[in-house]
């Protein structure tokens, strides 16, 4: 239990549904977690990707996943393999919602929903929705001028 995931990948080569279920979790960039970590001493961005590990390999064609901020504290490589998992699950029939300020995923979006115009008193109302070009092309946007 001392083992990280991919530590834990290599010895059970021979093994293939743990390999399966190890892979998941090394795909999705969380192969330094050590088996035995409890999961109170994880960060939000680490929870969110330990549960989206357990409904990998389900069929996901009626599911709808929101992610709150999934991407702070993440390394700039770590936030493109989180992409990428999110292109599975779309390409797997899934519906994804991502609560996001991080410009890349906001410009991979296929439809914005731009909420501001700032924080606090200053927001809370819905200021374009859109492409990302559409949101660009928005003078009202915070948001548009930046991606």
């Amino acid at each position: 239990m001392a083992m990280s995931v991919d530590e834990a990948l290599d010895a059970c080569a021979d093994l293939p549904l743990v390999k399966s279920r190890l892979q998941i979790l090394h795909d999705i960039g969380l192969g330094y977690l050590t088996l035995g970590e409890e999961t109170p001493g994880l960060s939000g961005g680490e929870a969110q990707r330990l549960k989206l590990a357990s409904e990998m390999g389900r069929g996901q064609g009626d599911s709808v996943f929101v992610f709150d901020e999934p991407t702070i504290g993440l390394h700039p490589l770590d936030v493109r393999t989180l992409m990428e998992v999110f292109r599975h699950l779309i390409g797997n029939g899934a519906t994804v919602i991502v609560i996001e300020h991080d410009l890349d995923v906001i410009r991979s979006a296929d439809w914005i929903v731009d909420m501001g115009p700032g924080g606090g008193k200053a927001g809370g109302r819905i200021v374009a929705t859109g492409t990302p070009s559409e949101i660009k092309s928005c003078p009202q946007s915070v948001t548009g001028r930046y991606i």
